[in-house]
């Protein structure tokens, strides 16, 4: 299952924050993914495929930007 990520999506990861959240925000995408706790904060850098192997779900999804 391929699934785009973009930033300001919210995803549940498999294994929980040590503050006991499973849900992050998608800060940054690229080679690594920069995601923030969303329990306490935390900010961490993931490489992109221990990114994508530790996605469980995709929670949800960003508004896509607007034309001009």
């Amino acid at each position: 299952m391929n699934v785009d990520y973009r930033v300001g999506d919210i995803v549940q990861m498999k294994k929980t924050h040590p503050c006991g959240s499973d849900r992050w925000e998608v800060l940054r995408t690229g080679v690594d993914f920069r995601i923030r706790c969303m329990g306490c904060g935390r900010v961490v850098l993931l490489p992109r495929p221990k990114f994508l192997k530790g996605v469980r779900k995709k929670q949800a999804a960003a508004d896509s930007p607007e034309e001009v």
